[in-house]
This record gives structure tokens, C-alpha cells and sequence, in this order.
């Protein structure tokens, strides 16, 4: 009885002070971990979804890919499966499965394979609170918060949030992602075995989807088909059913209404630039670009097809080989598998070519499918010798590709699915931006071919040369110093020396000088010198700085004649907005990119309060001109925008308030951009409407001349494409056609666009911006103003319309000209019918009359 006695009261000992141990480790413990009531509260990580303006998603950034789900909406096959998989005991246990933890134990001590003993509570308390390393003191953790989050949140709860939190590879989080992500469906359109796959992968998500191998997946599908068969939640017909069907997978991105990948990127540095990284891409924000749906798909696709068909004049360069024709051929598996790793390159899909004869040729697309490919489809793959020279059309199959080669083609019928055309990535790229002139929202944005191919947005980033399409700006600065646009200059060869230097001849392209011309009909050539003396006319330094008023940074250019050819360097998109002062009046506007943001509840976070151009407005107010969200104007903008504007500084009245955004409670999501009242705001004026009125006008008779004349401008094309009053703009090419621009408008929408090599490659004979960048802008513009009525533009104040000679700009009655009020000529040009004395060896080069006459 003693030896007894002293067992007992040894092991109750021992239990007391295990117990009291015990208590004091679950104290110490519990002090260091999170209060699981905020389970009740938690927001899952969503990603920033991006749309158009009118609400077509166009992009999705986010670490975590996530389509929350509620349980009820989960169907239940797909419950059992993971419950059967996961947590059999689920609904019975309070946090912690004691006959789990026993099964794996000794199946542990026995020398078995290892077991999880982990319930879903306990995952969803690792998943949220702690570490994945595997430590004892990590595990006593987890089963303390297992067991409180069990008294917090009844069972339907935690598995509804461990079925949206749940990592399933691929990026994707949670059931309703990996349905997407593996069979791009809906939850409830799977099938058992495609719920079984889900429902297998919490086990290993990186290594047993089916997207990595087919073969683990389908081994762990049927895993969980067999413990769901245990389970009774199926029967042995659906059980044999369910495994014997084939696991077709790939992998599926978010469903965009179409691809903006460039747009999509300029908005997620803005978001960034608001709320900070981890806010964006984990609140779920839903932002609204400015860009037009109808008009971003019509800008991506005019960039493109542009290129193609520049790519096309100078030839076939030639395909990338996979294997030679005395190498074994690869398998379907590997050819897929190397097609699914490049990059897209819309409208090209990538393919393998199997087999070729003389008229035809087998391919393998990157989905699997062989389609043909005839000799029809590559006529156009004349080999490229050189920029300027081309071999001859093909006559085979053979002469253009081979077996074992990697090509690009693309499917040009709707209806036709083997209507196959070669196509080539080209090496050229481009940009396109357009402008609502009178607030500066982008409507469109394209900064190259593909995004995929070249992530370097053009649109923003690519400082080139301007060519020509720099001289309505000069002009403009001329007509401010008094000139207009029936003054006429010598449109002949000239030469300029400075000391130390060697003399520069600039030439016009083509090199064909006409004598004397208006500044109108020299804007519409683009005669070269005729701007060279516009710019020793009026002053270099003038123009260098008058050339700020339209938003150009001053250390961009230099201050020499070289920059009446364009030799200074902007981006498409401070193009667009230079030209945007002639369309809105002479407003300098702000470009922007964001409409609005709203977040996972569909609460208004941020709207933009953009300047606006008050063409109505006689004072406007530059007091509110702050830095545009692209920082394209100097930090000091305001003082040197008031010192150009035209207007006083006023204060603005209540009529023109507007009600400020909804905002948060949350101090982390109020962006400083809608900490200041939402008032209207207007730009600064930075040239006068009369100025902005003759400019375009002139650029509107670049595309369509003058009534009664028959000179023609570089801007013909468009004059054919787009028969309307309200349209206008100017080409560029710099030297050698290295860049080729088209800058212009219509209907308060701007657009500027060029056409370059990134490494400042020759284009190549006849490329110049009539040929190389219009008919990109065309093609756009003939769709952003499908919809758009026809701007009249009114006379402003100061302008007349007087009637001229043609031919030297007097008073005559050849055609009318505007000009603003005292500018007009006061003399008519009259040949005397009186006596005349010849001229002593008269000038035949000369456009005077080669008669003196008296009066």
C-alpha cells in the first residue's frame, strides 16, 4: 500500500505540475499571440483591378490572384471533397482533432509515412497568424488560436474563409481562382474530377496541379475521389466516372474584355504613387482609366497594323530554327511547351512548321491544333536585303520556310479558321497617344507593338526627335511677334556661317524650292528653309523660350537654327499636349490617366479634378496650376505659366464648385490627390485664342490646301480619309528618316504618333511621316471620331477675314485669309499697265516680275 500510495501521489504530482507548467506555457503563450476576433473582420487580399472608362476590364494587378466566394455559392461536392481530403471530422472536432493527432502519431512511431494532423482551423490560424516553420512551439501556437477561433466563429465561417484564404498555385488563392486559373470555369461548372483536383492541392499546390504535370494531379485526384468514396459523399459509379475522365488543364489568365497592357501599367504607377504597394495591390481598388474602350482597342490596333505593314515594304528577315533538317524532330510536347513560353504578340500566335511542299506547309499552333499554311499566305515575304532593297516574290513553300522552324502567324478570316497568313514581329516600333484637349484625360495609349515584347512605354519614355512636326509651334511664335500667315518668304537654298564652323546648308525634303511663299503654304509643304529664316527672323533665343508656353522643358533643346528642323526631343505624349493648345484655344491642359478609383465596396476613394480649358472664359484663373501627375512641367511651373497667361489672377466664384468625392475613414487609403476641394479648375491661358485659331486653320489646309489654289500639303492622306472642317495636323521626319511623326486633331481630341527604330535605325528611302506614321493616326481617328460631331469653331474677337493675292499676300481677291486685327496687309499688290523699262539680264529663277514699273 505504501509503494502504491507513493505512485499516486508521484504521478499526481506530476500531473499538477504538468498542469500548472502547462497553464503557464498556454499564458505565456497566448499573451504573445494576435486576438483571433479580427477573423470576423479580415479582408482578403484582392487585387487592383484596372477598366476603361465605360467599365471594360482591361487589367489586374495583385500578388494574389482571388475571386472571393461565399460557402453557399461553393457547391457541395467540391465542400466534401476538401472536408474528405482535408478535415474529415471537421463538423465534430472544437479546433484540434485528438484522433487525428493519435493516428499520425503512431503511424509515426511505427515507421509509416507521415501524416497531417492539421484540421482546416488549425491551417487557417497558420495561414493568417503564424510561420510555416515546423517547430513544437509553433504547433502549441497554432493549437491555441485553433481553439479560440473555434469559440469566435461558428464552422460555416471558418470554412468559408479557408476555402477563399487557401493557397492553390499559380498565384490563385482560394476554390473560385483555381476553377479559373486551371479550367477557366465557373465553381459551378466543374466536374467531379475537376473538384477533385482542386481539392487535392492544398497538399502540395506548386507540384500537383495539373498545369505542372498531369500525371501527380491525376494521382492526387484520385486520392481525393477514393477518401471521398470512403466518406459515402459519393458512389462507386460516380467514383469510376470521375477517374476515368481525362484531366484537360491550362493555364487560364483573368478574363479581360481585351488586353491594354501599356495603359495598364501607366495606371498602376499612379495607384502606387497614391496609396503605396502594399495598399494597391492588396485592397482590391477598382480604377477607372480616362481611356475610351471603342478608342484604346482602335489605337492598339492602328499601331499595329502600321507596323506590319512598314515591316512588310522591307522584307522577310528570316525565321528562328528549332531543329535541322538531319536532326530528329521534336516531339508535340516540347514544341507546345516552347511556343507556351513566348511572349504574346498580338495579332501573332506563335507555331512550329511540321512539314512543307512546294505550295504548302503543316504547322503546330500553341494550342495544339495543326493548321495549314499555303504559299498564298507569304507572297509578301520577299527577303530582306537591305532597308532600301528586296529579293523576289516566292514562288515555293521552301524559299520562305522550313521544316523545323519556329514562325508567327496569324488567322485573317473570322470565318475561316485556316486562313492562315506568315507573319514577322517587327523590329520598328511605334507610339500612339490621344488627348481630350480640353481636360487632358488620355482617351488612348499605346507605347509599342506588344508589351510582352518590349515593356518600354513609348508613350512617356521615348525622348526623340520631332522632326517638322515642331514648326507650328515656331510659327505660332512668329505670328506673336507679328507675323501672319500671308507673309511670305524666300523659299530658296541658303547658307549659314559662324565663325569656327563649317558652313550648314539645310535643305528641303524633297530638295525642291519654289521662290517665294505665304507662311500658310510654307507650313503646308514643310518647307525647311522657309523655317530657318522664320527662326533668324524673330530670334532664336524668342523662340527657345516661347516654346514653354506649351509645356516643353527648356534644357530638352538647344538654342540654336538646327531647331527650326526639329532637332529637339519630346515625348508622344508632351506632343500631344503642346498641340492641345491649339485645339482647346491656348490652354496649356494636364495629362491624366485615372478617372476615378473606387475600392472592394464600390466606395469612391479618388476622382480627378482636372484643369479645363474655359474657351468661354475671358479671365482665367492661374492661381490653380499645379504640376500635372506626370511631372512633365517644372516644379516653379506656376510662376512661369502666370507670367505667359494672358489672364489676371482671380478668385473663384461658388457657382463653380462642384461636390467634394466620397472618402474613407481609414487614414491609409485617403490619397493626398483628394485632400483639397473639388472645385473647377481652369488652365492657364498660355497663348490667345486668335493665335490658336490661325494655327488651326493653317494645319487644317496642310491636309486640304486653300479653295481655288492647287498646291498640295504633306497632310493630302488625311484630307481624303477624313473629310472634316475640324481636323488638321502636321508631318515629321528628322534626318535620314530616322523618326517619322503625325501630330493633330479634331473634335477637341488630339493624337500624336511616331513611327522609329529604338536604336535609331535609318527607316529606309521613301519613309517619311505622310507615308510612315498617317496612316496609323488615320486608321485611329477614323474611329475616336466616328461618334464625334463636327466642331464649327467660331471667329474669336480679333479676327478678320480679308481678301489677298495668292501670290505675295497683298490686298487682292485671289482667296481670303484671317489675320488678326492689325496684322492685315494695307497695300495691293497691281502690275501697272503704264510704261515699262526691261529689266537689264533678268532673273528666269525669279518669281518678281521682271519689269519695273512707273508711277
Amino acid at each position: 500500500m505504501k509503494i502504491a500510495k507513493f505512485i499516486f501521489t508521484a504521478l499526481f504530482s506530476l500531473i499538477l505540475l504538468g498542469a500548472i507548467g502547462a497553464g503557464i506555457l498556454y499564458v505565456n503563450l497566448k499573451s504573445e499571440l494576435p486576438d483571433v476576433a479580427s477573423l470576423k473582420e479580415v479582408k482578403l487580399q484582392l487585387p487592383m483591378q484596372i477598366f476603361t472608362s465605360d467599365g471594360k476590364l482591361i487589367g489586374e494587378v495583385g500578388e494574389e490572384r482571388r475571386i472571393p466566394a461565399k460557402l453557399a455559392d461553393i457547391p457541395q461536392p467540391l465542400i466534401d471533397a476538401v472536408l474528405a481530403t482535408e478535415d474529415s471530422r471537421f463538423y465534430d472536432h472544437h479546433g484540434f482533432d485528438l484522433k487525428g493527432i493519435a493516428r499520425a502519431t503512431v503511424a509515426l512511431v511505427k515507421g509509416g509515412r507521415k501524416q497531417g494532423a492539421s484540421t482546416i482551423t488549425q491551417q487557417l490560424a497558420r495561414n493568417f497568424f503564424l510561420t510555416p516553420e515546423r517547430k513544437l512551439i509553433r504547433k502549441l501556437k497554432e493549437l491555441i488560436l485553433a481553439t479560440e477561433i473555434e469559440q469566435v466563429m461558428s464552422k460555416d465561417e471558418i470554412l468559408e474563409l479557408y476555402l477563399n484564404k487557401i493557397y492553390l498555385g499559380y498565384r490563385s488563392y482560394g476554390v473560385a481562382t483555381a476553377a479559373q486559373t486551371y479550367f477557366g470555369k465557373e465553381l459551378n461548372q466543374l466536374t467531379l474530377s475537376e473538384m477533385a483536383v482542386i481539392a487535392g492541392l492544398p497538399k502540395a499546390p506548386s507540384t500537383m496541379n495539373p498545369i505542372y504535370s498531369v500525371k501527380r494531379a491525376e494521382q492526387r485526384r484520385n486520392t481525393v475521389l477514393w477518401r471521398m468514396l470512403q466518406e459515402n459523399k459519393i458512389t462507386e459509379a460516380q467514383y469510376e466516372q470521375a477517374k476515368a475522365e481525362p484531366i484537360v488543364s491550362k493555364f487560364h489568365k483573368t478574363v479581360l474584355d481585351f488586353n491594354a497592357d501599356y495603359v495598364t501599367e501607366m495606371v498602376r504607377k499612379e495607384v502606387v504613387k497614391l496609396y503605396g504597394e502594399e495598399t494597391a495591390y492588396t485592397k482590391g481598388f477598382k480604377v477607372y482609366a480616362t481611356v475610351l474602350s471603342k478608342d484604346q482597342f482602335a489605337a492598339q490596333q492602328a499601331l499595329r497594323e502600321n507596323l506590319i505593314n512598314y515591316d512588310r515594304r522591307h522584307g522577310w528577315r528570316g525565321a528562328t530554327t528549332l531543329w535541322k533538317s538531319d536532326e530528329e524532330a521534336w516531339n508535340e510536347e516540347d514544341i507546345i511547351d516552347h511556343l507556351s513560353q513566348l511572349p504574346n504578340s498580338e495579332p501573332f500566335v506563335p507555331a512550329a512548321v511540321l512539314k512543307t511542299t512546294k505550295k504548302e506547309a503543316q504547322i503546330l499552333l500553341r494550342d495544339g491544333e495543326t493548321a495549314t499554311l499555303t504559299l498564298n499566305g507569304m507572297k509578301w515575304a520577299r527577303k530582306y536585303i537591305s532597308k532600301n532593297s528586296r529579293g523576289q516574290t516566292p514562288t515555293a513553300v521552301e524559299q520562305v520556310i522550313k521544316t523545323g522552324q519556329q514562325i508567327w502567324v496569324r488567322n485573317q478570316s473570322k470565318n475561316e479558321k485556316n486562313d492562315w497568313e506568315l507573319g514577322q514581329i517587327p523590329e520598328v516600333n511605334s507610339a500612339l497617344v490621344s488627348l481630350n484637349s480640353n481636360n487632358g484625360a488620355i482617351e488612348a495609349a499605346v507605347g509599342g507593338f506588344s508589351y510582352a515584347q518590349s515593356n518600354f512605354n513609348r508613350v512617356t519614355q521615348s525622348m526623340v526627335q520631332v522632326g517638322s512636326s515642331i514648326k507650328p509651334f515656331i510659327y505660332t511664335a512668329a505670328l506673336n511677334k507679328g507675323l501672319s500667315l500671308a507673309t511670305t518668304l524666300n523659299d530658296t537654298p541658303i547658307t549659314i556661317r559662324k565663325a569656327g564652323q563649317e558652313p550648314w546648308r539645310p535643305k528641303n525634303a524633297p530638295n525642291i524650292y519654289e521662290g517665294k511663299l505665304r507662311l500658310r503654304v510654307g507650313l503646308g509643304k514643310s518647307k525647311n528653309v522657309m523655317m530657318v529664316r522664320t527662326v533668324r527672323m524673330i530670334g532664336i533665343d524668342y523662340i527657345a523660350e516661347y516654346l514653354q508656353r506649351f509645356g516643353f522643358k527648356r534644357e530638352q533643346y538647344t538654342a540654336t537654327e538646327a531647331l527650326a528642323l526639329g532637332a529637339a526631343s519630346f515625348t508622344p505624349l508632351e506632343m500631344a499636349r503642346g498641340y492641345a493648345v491649339f485645339d482647346n484655344g491656348g490652354y496649356l491642359i494636364d495629362p491624366f490617366i485615372i478617372e476615378r478609383i473606387e475600392d472592394a465596396n464600390g466606395e469612391e476613394l479618388y476622382k480627378a479634378n482636372p484643369r479645363i480649358a474655359c474657351i468661354s472664359c475671358n479671365d482665367i484663373p492661374v492661381a490653380y496650376a499645379e504640376p500635372s501627375y506626370f511631372d512633365f512641367v517644372q516644379e516653379d511651373e506656376n510662376e512661369e505659366v502666370e507670367s505667359l497667361a494672358t489672364a489676371e489672377e482671380e478668385t473663384l466664384s461658388d457657382d463653380f464648385q462642384i461636390e467634394p468625392v466620397a472618402k474613407t475613414d481609414d487614414p491609409s487609403l485617403i490619397a493626398t490627390a483628394i485632400e483639397t476641394e473639388q472645385k473647377v479648375r481652369y488652365a492657364p491661358r498660355v497663348i490667345s485664342g486668335e493665335l490658336a485659331f490661325l494655327m488651326r486653320s493653317a494645319l487644317h489646309s496642310a491636309a486640304f490646301g486653300e479653295a481655288g489654289q492647287s498646291w498640295v500639303g504633306t497632310s493630302w492622306r488625311l484630307a481624303k480619309a477624313l473629310p472634316r472642317k475640324d481636323v488638321g495636323g502636321k508631318t515629321g521626319t528628322t534626318n535620314n528618316s530616322k523618326v517619322t511623326w503625325y501630330a493633330g486633331f479634331g473634335s477637341n481630341i488630339v493624337t500624336t504618333t511616331y513611327v522609329a527604330y529604338d536604336g535609331n535605325k535609318e527607316l529606309g528611302k521613301g519613309e517619311a511621316g505622310a507615308r510612315t506614321a498617317l496612316p496609323a493616326w488615320i486608321d485611329y481617328m477614323t474611329v475616336a471620331l466616328s461618334d464625334k460631331p463636327q466642331r464649327n469653331d467660331k471667329l474669336p474677337p480679333n479676327i478678320i477675314r480679308v481678301g489677298i493675292d495668292a501670290k505675295y499676300g497683298l490686298l487682292g481677291n485671289d482667296l481670303s485669309e484671317y489675320f488678326i486685327r492689325g496684322t492685315e496687309p494695307k497695300n495691293r499688290y497691281i502690275i501697272e499697265q503704264g510704261y515699262q523699262i526691261p529689266v537689264a539680264n533678268p532673273d528666269p529663277t525669279s518669281d518678281m516680275p521682271q519689269t519695273k514699273e512707273l508711277f
